[in-house]
């Protein structure tokens, strides 16, 4: 952790948010099938309307802990009864289906490269490559993650380094080259650097 952090500051600007920021302290979850879930259930969705939703398909599905059978013993018209879309009730089934047929393996996407895990849940419906980027760097914990297409990484690059607009991923992928292979720790610090407050 020192070393990464060390290597981040020779970015002065990285160096100014760490300093502001202090401690790397992301927060991790295990790399299952309930959390693929649950970040289907939180796209485009406030904190705490996700919230609220989630934890009504967490009761229903089964209580401690959700899995595609869970899901898919739910009438679709039920999941849409606790407040998911027509498309999202679509999007966990089309997950739960894939699990269950062994076609999303969650047992061996640690074992897999980033671009296989991106290639592998992408194959769900209403899976994008953000949501699995997010996946690989809050349940995979990839250390070397840049989500180009994700709004709050692009607005810090922008206030951050004073560019004119937001920047379009050849800018990003360049800002970030000297990052490598921390790029995940450096985007923890970019969205913190959006809080008006250290939390």
């Amino acid at each position: 952790m020192p070393t990464a952090l060390q290597h981040l500051k020779k970015d002065p600007v990285l160096a100014r948010i760490i300093e502001r920021w202090g401690d790397y302290r992301i927060q991790y979850r295990p790399p299952t099938f309930e959390a693929l879930v649950r970040s289907i259930v939180s796209q485009q969705l406030s904190g705490k309307a996700a919230a609220t939703i989630y934890a009504r398909v967490h009761s229903a599905a089964g209580g401690s802990e959700i899995t595609p059978e869970g899901i898919l013993a739910l009438a679709p018209e039920t999941l849409r009864e606790m407040g998911l879309s027509g498309q999202k009730t679509a999007y966990v089934r089309d997950l739960a289906e894939k699990t269950r047929a062994g076609a999303v393996d969650f047992a061996e996407l640690p074992h897999l490269s980033d671009e296989d895990v991106v290639a592998r849940l992408t194959t769900v419906k209403g899976i994008g490559v953000w949501t699995v980027q997010m996946f690989l760097m809050f349940a995979l914990k990839r250390e070397d993650v840049l989500p180009v297409a994700d709004l709050g990484i692009r607005t810090a690059m922008k206030r951050e380094y004073g560019l004119p607009e937001l920047p379009k991923p050849d800018e990003m992928h360049r800002i970030a080259a000297p990052w490598a292979p921390h790029r995940t720790m450096a985007c923890w610090y970019l969205w913190r650097s959006l809080d008006n407050q250290p939390a």
